[in-house]
């Protein structure tokens, strides 16, 4: 007992005392949050909605300054084929894979239907894709390429007289299930006093129909001012370009006619810098967050909820995905053992089907049986007449024959008996 008390001060003594200083070192979190998503890289996918000939590819190559693989689609193909391209793209020290889907052939059909529904299949099918994923026992999501789409560029004809039905029930259809920012392209074959008309025609024809456009967060202090205004310049007018023209002394991606040059990149021109800046420099993040926290959870509910899993029971109680999990088994073990029971039942009365109907027929096969058999006898006995009558008849025919050969041959002597005589 006095050993231990005399250890005791030596352990005391190697004790680690820490002065704690003002600054803990929490405050690194978000250093490190970011270092961490430098490291992973970011992943942005963007649906483009339009009918061929829009400029759709242009303007990817004009917003991502670079040009990506697209081959011009003709107007005579009798579905809308969706074809994703997924792009690596690096600046400064950030990775982006970048997915582009386009809609080929949209609107070129005849039955307009088969456009918009071919569109909604490939969003719904991308988030089937991701549940299934989540669903897994071994999930890999941290390495799952994610194929959500998180933004919809839905270009508009520039007609200067409205939107295309086509157009209203296709943005009603995907309203809820991916952020739609409408474009209207080409803006340079409208005059600007026609281009504000034709943008206040597009806002008041998407609130008659209650469709819900993406718009920009204006909760953060720190970009809510800039939010607020392009929020009004929605629809953006915008103009897309692959060629760059010298202007002063700096090459520009324009758009040359032979009365001027329409510059993408000026204000004043289109809102091409507005488009990129809200939906690439500003936004991005909040569109992929919005992706994951409204639409996708809006389809996994629906999803789960037809696969039977819900909250609450019936008393309106929590209950555990075990407990739903465990419920359904025994309801699917019951179904199954219902189901074997009936199988068997009708297994049994098609026996006895099978054994009555087996006996009737071996029932007539010995009807058959005994009537071909008295036959037979009927047709031996006919037989065995006729053979006794046929054997009858021939010992008759032999002895006539025998009698007559006799008679001859007594004839032949007596005349031959005569003749000596003479």
């Amino acid at each position: 007992m006095a050993s231990a008390d005399v250890d005791r001060p030596k352990f005391e003594n190697n004790l680690r005392t820490l002065n704690l200083s003002g600054n803990v070192g929490f405050g690194t979190l978000p250093d490190q949050i970011v270092s961490k998503a430098v490291q992973n890289g970011f992943v942005f996918n963007i649906l483009c909605i339009g009918e061929t000939g829009l400029g759709k590819s242009t303007l990817m190559d004009s917003l991502f300054n670079t040009n990506f693989e697209s081959n011009q689609a003709p107007h005579t193909l009798p579905n809308v084929k969706l074809k994703a391209h997924t792009y690596e793209l690096q600046e400064s020290n950030v990775r982006l894979k970048l997915t582009i889907v386009d809609t080929v052939g949209y609107g070129d059909q005849i039955n307009k239907g088969d456009s918009y529904n071919a569109v909604v299949d490939y969003i719904d099918s991308q988030f089937e894709a991701y549940l299934q994923e989540e669903l897994k026992i071994k999930r890999t999501l941290h390495t799952y390429h994610d194929t959500r789409i998180h933004v919809c560029l839905y270009f508009i004809c520039p007609t200067g007289h409205g939107m295309k039905s086509l157009d209203l029930v296709c943005m009603k259809q995907l309203d809820t299930k991916v952020n739609i920012i409408p474009i209207i392209a080409k803006a340079d074959t409208i005059s600007k006093s026609e281009l504000q008309k034709f943008k206040a025609k597009i806002l008041s024809e998407l609130k008659e129909n209650g469709i819900q456009i993406y718009q920009f967060p204006t909760d953060d202090e720190t970009v809510s001012t800039t939010n607020a205004a392009m929020n009004a310049v929605i629809p953006f007018a915008v103009v897309g370009s692959t060629e760059f023209v010298k202007i002063a002394n700096k090459m520009m991606r324009s758009r040359q006619y032979p009365w001027g040059i329409v510059q993408v990149e000026n204000e004043s021109h289109c809102d091409f810098v507005k488009l990129r800046e809200m939906l690439i420099r500003t936004n991005m993040e909040d569109m992929r967050e919005k992706t994951h926290t409204k639409h996708y959870e809006v389809y996994r509910k629906k999803r789960l909820e037809q696969m039977g899993f819900t909250d609450v029971d019936s008393d309106n109680q929590p209950v555990s995905f075990q407990q739903i999990f465990e419920a359904k088994r025994f309801a699917h073990m019951e179904q199954l053992q219902h189901d074997e029971d009936e199988m068997r039942e009708m297994f049994v009365v098609r026996v006895k089907e099978k054994e009555a109907e087996l006996k009737e027929i071996e029932r007539e096969l010995q009807d058959r049986y005994d009537k071909l058999k008295r036959q037979h006898t009927e047709d031996r006995k006919i037989l065995d007449d006729n053979r006794r009558k046929l054997e009858e008849d021939m010992v008759e025919f032999n002895r006539r024959k025998t009698q007559f050969a006799q008679m001859g041959s007594s004839h032949h002597t007596l005349t031959l008996g005569k003749s000596k005589r003479k």
